[in-house]
């Protein structure tokens, strides 16, 4: 596999949101169980089988507002992605557990969870992925903080972090558009490309703002890159089909206790 396809994805906790008004009407949705949540899982999953890795935002780990269901795991099965793991950033048990969620079919050989600067509840959860060469994918799914001053501490963290891996993805939910100094900088000191102001999610019934970003480091070639329209949240999924360099494609590699699925 020299090509993936990626999809990153805030699915609102399965709350499905048509206009600002929602926000108020069903705020009671964000703590408190309704049957039409897992329905609205069950609309998304389709669209997630197209794709080879995704990453999910706003995702709940098993509380009372989900019905106790791991709404990662619940699309990984609706999904059949043989591989999935969630990172817990905000934990409300029992009426909430915010996460990002990771679903994959190719197998992760490492999973590590960073817990974000800022005030507790943001992270990034990263995947590793063992290439032919001997060198490592990784695949990060992150949330940002609503706070300039905290997200600008987290965007300098994820710069760094890009250092550390010459394959890297990030993808995600950064509540930032591309006319951010803060993340333009982010890009240009990582040396990765993807930032795209023509891919605006936010909000999914009139999108204006590109909040949603997938971005790559410099050996990553990108293929294709666009919003999906599917409206089931109040983001729209962003996708990309990626590309490695030529003669370097995804190894295939027992699966070690710490990306066990889970």
């Amino acid at each position: 596999m020299r090509q993936l396809n990626l999809l990153s994805y805030n699915v609102q906790a399965g709350i499905e949101s048509r206009q600002y008004s929602d926000y108020f009407v069903h705020s009671w949705k964000h703590l408190l169980p309704h049957p039409e949540r897992l329905i609205n899982l069950a609309r998304i999953a389709p669209l997630l089988r197209q794709f080879d890795v995704v990453g999910l935002q706003e995702v709940d780990a098993g509380s009372l507002r989900s019905s106790y269901i791991d709404q990662t795991q619940y699309l990984a099965a609706q999904g059949a992605f043989p591989h999935w793991y969630r990172q817990i950033n905000r934990n409300l048990a029992p009426f909430a557990q915010h996460s990002n969620g990771l679903l994959a079919r190719p197998r992760p050989t490492c999973i590590t969870e960073h817990r974000l600067p800022g005030l507790p509840g943001r992270g990034v959860v990263v995947a590793e992925f063992v290439l032919d060469d001997g060198e490592v994918l990784a695949i990060g799914i992150v949330h940002l903080a609503l706070g300039w001053n905290a997200r600008r501490r987290q965007l300098d963290y994820l710069s760094q972090l890009a250092h550390t891996y010459p394959y890297l993805v990030l993808m995600g939910d950064f509540n930032c558009g591309c006319d951010s100094r803060q993340l333009r900088n982010m890009v240009s000191r990582s040396g990765m490309s993807g930032l795209d102001c023509e891919l605006k999610t936010f909000p999914s019934w009139r999108p204006r703002h590109n909040l949603d970003h997938i971005l790559v480091s410099s050996p990553i070639t990108v293929v294709s890159a666009r919003v999906v329209d599917y409206a089931l949240s109040d983001h729209l999924p962003i996708s990309m089909c990626i590309e490695l360099p030529e003669g370097v494609c995804l190894a295939e590699s027992p699966v070690s206790a710490t990306a066990a699925s889970r």
